[in-house]
């Protein structure tokens, strides 16, 4: 029995000297039952919203005081002409647009009917419907409320409109997060792991003792990912086209140039990794953790980013994934110019440098 024991005490201490061991089994599970418990959630909330109101009455305004009031909407804009509407949509300012006829209050008392148009982004359909859902909810409650103090019957009739994606097709919003998932574990995990694999083999000595210096042997590792990575893109579009019948309403050569961006930050994660760790498991692990769950849940792929706690928020917005997913959502669904991606664009590149220079600081600090 003192054997087992001291085998039982041994093999404590062994987990306790592993920092890694302990963050794996003490850390994960706190990480994701984060993840999982603040985004992963039916409700919307915080969803932009912009108002063009053509009265600007009493009525009308206490519409807007509920709905800026709801925690389901955040008040972003109010619009000044007709031609905002669709640039605040492809900015991806407002996910949806509340517009007041003219006359609104005069239309209400005098004919017994007043219009709203609610204008909603589908390109994720699920989103759209919940938040139009949301607003002709809170419409229709201030309608009850009100409808004593007036002596005549009246109604206010919510028109719905969905942008982008009018047949509210699930994979217009499958697809642009499938091709930010693959692409994200093709390039990084895979690069991760041969290179790690020539460590364990204890072949990476040999390599880096021969004549060629070592970024030519790590570039030469990444680029049969790379050309992988272009083979998949294009088979997810020629798939997204002819199968999944989703458009590309925008510049092909636009989404194209994006997606070689974001294969580099991906080859470049995967170089980051191979860095740390020593073995295929450990790198395995670290993908996973690292890359491929935060992917799927803090990149907008499958949640509101807007429904996340605000730590979650931050989080996500160094998420690669994040902005590759926006820019190809505005540029294959709704068909932009490349100036609204812009934004998106500039904060690839900027991850791009920044992971190549703490990938190649940190690959030289291995081989000293």
């Amino acid at each position: 029995m003192k054997q087992f024991l001291a085998f039982v005490k041994k093999e404590f201490f062994h987990i306790f000297r592993d920092a890694r061991t302990m963050l794996i089994l003490l850390g994960m599970p706190i990480m994701q039952i984060i993840l999982f418990g603040f985004a992963i959630t039916t409700e919307v909330k915080n969803t932009p919203v912009a108002v063009y109101d053509l009265s600007n009455d009493v009525v009308t305004q206490q519409i807007i005081q509920r709905i800026a009031a709801n925690p389901y909407f955040t008040l972003v804009e109010e619009l000044h002409s007709p031609e905002q509407i669709e640039d605040v949509m492809k900015k991806g300012t407002a996910t949806m647009v509340i517009v007041f006829d003219s006359d609104f209050q005069s239309n209400m008392l005098h004919t017994g009917e007043a219009a709203v148009q609610l204008i909603a982004d589908a390109t994720d359909p699920n989103q759209a419907t919940t938040v139009v859902n949301y607003a002709t909810s809170i419409i229709t409650q201030y309608q009850q409320e009100i409808s004593t103090q007036y002596p005549s019957s009246f109604a206010i009739i919510p028109q719905t409109r969905m942008l982008y994606n009018p047949q509210m097709e699930g994979a217009y919003n499958f697809v642009p997060g499938v091709m930010g998932l693959i692409l994200m574990l093709i390039c990084a995990m895979m690069t991760s792991i041969a290179i790690v694999r020539e460590k364990e083999k204890g072949s990476m000595e040999v390599l880096l003792v021969s004549p060629i210096k070592p970024i030519y042997i790590i570039i030469a590792k990444a680029v049969p990912y790379f050309t992988l990575s272009i083979v998949n893109l294009i088979s997810i579009l020629l798939l997204s086209v002819f199968v999944l019948k989703v458009p590309i309403v925008g510049s092909l050569l636009l989404i194209i140039f994006v997606s070689l961006l974001f294969i580099l930050v991906a080859l470049l994660l995967g170089l980051l990794i191979s860095n740390v760790v020593t073995t295929q498991v450990a790198a395995m692990l670290a993908s996973g953790m690292a890359l491929m769950m935060p992917t799927m849940l803090l990149s907008g792929m499958m949640f509101p980013i807007e429904s996340m706690p605000p730590i979650l928020q931050w989080i996500s917005s160094i998420m690669p994934a994040r902005w590759y997913i926006e820019a190809i959502r505005k540029l294959m669904i709704q068909g932009v110019a490349g100036i609204y991606v812009i934004k998106e664009i500039g904060i690839i590149l900027l991850m791009i440098f920044v992971l190549l220079v703490i990938s190649l600081r940190t690959f030289k600090k291995r081989l000293s």
